[in-house]
């Protein structure tokens, strides 16, 4: 499904992703669209792919900020129908994360 949703984005400089995402036609849909893949090989491969080490460090801060966020239970199990009252409880609970 990675590739569906990359679709309707506009076009990245790099896909930052874990070991989920190594697969062989996700990196040559990335490599025809001219986006890096930072995304570290599976134990598996013989030859692993080299990665931006430094720039997937950086996904962490993002897996920090989301772990954060499902502390709060309406953000973890969605409790919100419509999409714009939870984008609503999301800003909510990000500014109270960043006040405190």
């Amino acid at each position: 499904m990675a590739i569906p949703l990359l679709e309707e984005l506009s076009r990245p400089k790099r896909l930052i992703a874990d070991k989920a995402y190594d697969a062989l036609s996700l990196r040559r849909w990335l490599k025809r669209r001219r986006i890096r893949a930072v995304i570290p090989s599976l134990a598996t491969r013989t030859f692993p792919f080299p990665f931006d080490r430094r720039a997937y460090k950086r996904r962490n801060v993002i897996e920090r900020m989301w772990g954060r966020l499902k502390n709060w239970r309406r953000i973890a199990t969605r409790y919100d129908c419509l999409a714009r009252n939870y984008l609503a409880s999301l800003a909510l609970v990000s500014i109270v994360i960043a006040w405190t």
